[in-house]
């Protein structure tokens, strides 16, 4: 007899993918877990939320959902979506340059290129926040934050690069300087599933 499939299971291209995000090995600063994904935006989603932590201070956060299609979509132009979110805290001045939204894009571009995340259709946003307290808050200091909202299309199967390029644009936007090339750094915590 031959073995019955679930027919609700996800497909095995979309259980590779998840399995790959989930071995992606961050760095130790990165501390990530899988949460909820959006249910209504593809057949199938899954997500993970990240910090980057370090001295016990938390420098950014994130969350990067995979979305799957297998009929794929028109604005995709493949069946997978990456959709990358990222915060973190910047100095203050740094808010009013005029270049910060390049900049902030390029660390997207160069985290997918640093690791060989072979993609397509990248689109985004990147915002720059910056708050003043005042009356009972005012001696609290300034504030200010980037916010770096992106998605691209993979046209790879090594969907843990993409995680990896995420966790880089992380540590990048948290001030981290880069691990040099053929440094391997000790392998953070990978992502833990619920």
């Amino acid at each position: 007899m031959a073995a019955r499939t679930d027919p609700n299971a996800p497909p095995e291209i979309f259980q590779r993918a998840l399995s790959d995000i989930r071995a992606a090995p961050f760095r130790p600063e990165v501390i990530a877990e899988e949460v909820p994904a959006p249910q209504r935006v593809a057949p199938y989603s899954a997500a993970i939320s990240a910090d980057v932590v370090v001295d016990d201070v938390e420098l950014a956060t994130g969350r990067l959902v995979l979305l799957h299609n297998p009929d794929g979509h028109e604005a995709w132009n493949g069946t997978f979506r990456c959709v990358a979110y990222v915060r973190a805290e910047i100095e203050a001045e740094m808010v009013t340059d005029a270049l910060l939204g390049a900049v902030g894009w390029s660390w997207l571009i160069e985290a997918l290129d640093t690791e060989d995340a072979a993609y397509t259709a990248p689109s985004g946003t990147v915002t720059r926040v910056a708050s003043e307290s005042f009356g009972g808050m005012d001696e609290e200091p300034a504030r200010a934050e980037i916010e770096i909202r992106a998605s691209w299309t993979p046209t790879d199967d090594a969907l843990g690069r993409h995680a990896l390029a995420w966790g880089r644009l992380l540590c990048t936007s948290a001030g981290l300087p880069s691990v040099p090339a053929g440094v391997v750094p000790i392998p953070g915590r990978r992502v833990r599933s619920r």
